[in-house]
């Protein structure tokens, strides 16, 4: 097996993209639990990313949500971002909270309200253009409760003229990221339910077009891996979004849930050339902090994020590959559970010292008093969640 001090520079290419909603109230359906401090608008949320980033190294964009994030001036928005040490990621599009939207958007039977939800894309794709920012991120809540609702192939042909628009707007360095979920809050169909009708829907496009994929929006048992490595086989493996669930969408801290998975995903992604200088795939967390600590939990996450690739990076590719050409199975998994039980959190705290950062940054940050100062200073207005 590899030792850590081979990985030394591979580790060094990890980029971990921040939602900004991760910072603002969040929980589930039944409650949300405010908490002191939270950011009550995106220039705090953009702030306390920034402390992330500033503790592990490993996080220098933040994804925006729109309208959730808007503001008066991007300029503005962006400059402060980098005045920080960090810079605007994905912009994510919202067409799940309009009343116009209940029977879907882009795939609407309305002319009106489908080319409302394309005329949002365009403002999402300017808010782009003024942030620097390569991805669209398009989630769609879009489908139907009842058989018989709605014609199913109808809404796939909307849905395509719909993207094609959207896709045609682009700028030459940007790229659309379609995103895909099995259910909810469409519980008979969904329009957008897996990476295949993903795949379809972008490969119609064009180059710029890819799939995203988040962990969290599978039925139970399924093998994220080799999506994972399809999508990457494919070249259209656009954005991974990471987060951890026991029963659904639960959008947990990643690795909590199964941390043996993350890694087998990880694997797959270094394997495929997905991870670091190898490709052009944005891996982002996608997680609401229900009880715990905002910016402790982005923290938590992104540093359960690189333990994995750590040990990802650990495997012996050249013996597994050895013992998978002899159909030798228990030495190929032998080789990739080696990896997988390498204790490697003492040799990630030497490795961030060695480059300027905290050994332990859940400590670090906690001793930094940041989290103090926000809650004193941070009195007033309102706080920031779902919907803004």
């Amino acid at each position: 097996m590899r030792q850590i001090s081979t990985i030394s520079d591979r580790l060094a290419e990890q980029r971990i993209e921040l939602p900004s909603w991760a910072f603002g109230n969040s929980g589930t359906r039944f409650k949300v639990f405010a908490q002191p401090g939270v950011p009550r608008d995106p220039f705090e949320k953009i702030a306390d990313a920034a402390q992330v980033h500033k503790h592990t190294g490993l996080a220098p964009t933040v994804a925006l949500h729109i309208p959730w994030d808007r503001v008066d001036s991007y300029a503005d928005l962006r400059k402060h971002a980098e005045d920080l040490g960090v810079g605007i990621g994905t912009i994510n599009s919202n067409t799940f909270q309009d009343d116009d939207y209940k029977l879907g958007s882009v795939t609407h039977s309305d002319d009106r309200i489908r080319q409302k939800a394309i005329d949002h894309h365009f403002e999402c794709i300017e808010v782009m253009r003024q942030t620097g920012s390569r991805d669209l991120k398009i989630w769609l809540a879009d489908g139907t409760n009842y058989p018989g609702q709605d014609d199913m192939r109808a809404r796939q042909d909307r849905l395509a003229d719909s993207l094609h628009k959207i896709y045609d707007r682009l700028g030459p360095e940007q790229r659309l990221v379609l995103e895909y979920k099995f259910f909810e809050p469409a519980f008979y169909h969904t329009d957008v339910p897996d990476w295949g009708t993903s795949y379809a829907q972008v490969a119609a496009l064009g180059d710029k077009a890819m799939v995203c994929l988040d962990t969290g929006h599978h039925a139970p048992g399924t093998n994220i891996e080799f999506i994972v490595m399809q999508l990457l086989r494919l070249g259209r493996l656009g954005s991974f979004d990471f987060n951890s669930r026991f029963y659904a969408d639960d959008d947990l801290i990643v690795g909590a849930a199964d941390p043996f998975q993350l890694f087998r995903i990880l694997v797959e992604v270094v394997r495929g050339g997905g991870y670091g200088d190898d490709g052009d795939t944005a891996f982002m967390l996608d997680q609401c902090h229900n009880i715990e600590d905002k910016i402790p939990g982005q923290i938590r996450s992104v540093l359960n994020v690189q333990e994995m690739t750590a040990r990802a990076l650990l495997v012996d590719t050249e013996a597994l590959g050895a013992a998978q050409r002899d159909g030798d199975a228990l030495t190929a998994n032998g080789i990739l559970m080696d990896a997988f039980y390498t204790d490697v959190r003492a040799d990630l705290a030497a490795w961030r010292e060695s480059r300027g950062l905290p050994a332990d940054p859940m400590a670090a940050y906690a001793a930094s008093g940041y989290g103090a100062s926000i809650i004193e200073d941070r009195v007033g207005g309102t706080q920031a969640g779902w919907g803004a």
